[in-house]
C-alpha cells in the first residue's frame, strides 16, 4: 500500500516527470513515505489550534484593572514565583510559531511547481538579508532603539546576532540538505519542541520530576527534556505515519533534538544545531528502515 493513497489509473497515459508534482515523483517511485499534502495538513492544524490558544489567551479579559493572564497561569499550576517570566516566555514563544511559515511556504511552493533548487537560493537569499539586517542593529544604536522586536529579544541579545539569525540559517540548511519531508519534519521539532522545552522548562523546571540541573551550563531541567521529546516523538510519527516502524527512525530524530537543546554541541545556538541534527538524525533512522525518500 502507498502512503499517498492516489496512484495513476490503470491504462492511463503516463504524465512526464517535469510535470509532475514532487509528492507524485515520489509516489511514482514507490515511496512509501507522506505524501506533501498530508504535512501540509498537518502544519496547517497544528497552526489553527496553536494560534487560536495564543489569541484567546492574549485576548483574556480583564478583572477590572487586573491582568487575568497571570491567574490563567496558576490555574494551569506554575508556581506563583515563576508566572512573571512564564509570561516573558510565553510572549517569545509566541513569536516562535511564525517559525511554522517555513516548511508551509517551503511544501506550498514545491506543490506549485517552483523547482527545489529555487526553493533553496530563495531560503539562503531571505537568511542572507536577515542576518545583514540584524549585523545593522547590532552596530547601530540607532536602528536598536526602533527594532520592532526589541520588547521580546533576550537581554544578551540586545549586543549580539538574534536566535532569529540562527533560525533562519538553521531552517535553510535543512531545506538546502535534506528531502523536503524530512526539513519540514525537522524544523517543527525546532519551532515545536523547543517551545514545549522552554515554557514547560521555565513553568515546571525542578518543580515535579527532579530537581537535578542539565545541560552544559547546569540551566535545563528534565520537565523540559521531557516535554521536548515527547513533543518531537508525537509530531514525527504524525508526519511520518504512512512510514512502517517509523517509531525507530523518529524515537533516533527526537532523541537527536533534545540532546541538541540540552547539551548545545560545538557551543552553537541551537536555533541552528536542531534542525540540521534533526534531519540528519531522521535521514539515517529512514535510511535503516529502508525508506527509499532518504536513500
Amino acid at each position: 500500500m502507498r502512503g499517498t493513497g492516489r496512484g495513476r489509473a490503470a491504462g492511463a497515459p503516463a504524465v512526464p516527470l517535469a510535470a509532475m508534482r514532487p509528492s507524485d515523483v515520489l509516489l511514482e517511485a514507490g515511496w512509501l513515505g507522506p505524501d506533501l499534502d498530508h504535512i501540509l495538513f498537518l502544519i496547517l492544524v497544528l497552526g489553527a489550534v496553536l494560534t487560536t490558544f495564543v489569541a484567546r489567551f492574549r485576548a483574556a479579559p480583564a478583572d477590572g484593572d487586573r491582568d487575568r493572564r497571570p491567574s490563567m497561569l496558576r490555574g494551569l499550576g506554575v508556581p506563583l514565583t515563576r508566572v512573571k517570566r512564564a509570561l516573558r516566555e510565553l510572549e517569545r514563544k509566541t513569536f516562535h510559531l511564525c517559525g511554522l511559515l517555513v516548511p508551509l511556504v517551503h511544501l506550498v511552493l514545491l506543490e506549485r511547481g517552483v523547482a527545489p533548487a529555487d526553493c533553496v537560493r530563495l531560503c539562503w537569499g531571505i537568511t542572507a538579508a536577515g542576518w545583514a539586517a540584524d549585523v545593522v542593529r547590532v552596530n547601530s544604536a540607532a536602528v536598536r532603539r526602533r527594532w520592532p522586536l526589541a520588547s521580546i529579544l533576550r537581554e544578551h541579545e540586545a549586543t549580539q546576532l538574534t536566535g532569529g539569525c540562527y533560525f533562519s540559517l538553521g531552517c535553510t540548511l535543512a531545506v538546502s540538505l535534506a528531502p523536503p519531508s524530512v526539513a519540514a519534519c525537522a524544523i517543527l521539532f525546532l519551532v515545536l519542541g523547543d517551545m514545549a522545552a522552554a515554557l514547560v522548562g521555565v513553568s515546571f523546571g525542578g518543580e515535579v520530576v527532579s530537581q537535578v540541573k542539565l545541560g552544559r551550563r547546569g540551566k535545563k531541567s528534565l520537565e523540559g527534556s521531557l516535554a521536548m521529546f515527547a513533543v518531537c516523538f508525537a509530531v514525527g510519527c504524525a508526519v511520518f505515519a504512512a512510514v512502517p516502524l517509523r517509531e525507530y527512525a523518529v524515537f533516533l530524530a527526537a532523541a537527536a533534538a533534545t540532546l541538541t537543546e540540552l547539551y548545545e554541541p560545538f557551543c552553537l545556538n541551537d536555533n541552528l544545531t536542531i534542525p540540521v541534527f534533526s534531519a540528519l538524525a531522521l535521514q539515517i533512522g529512514l535510511n535503516r528502515i529502508r525508506c527509499p525518500a532518504c536513500a
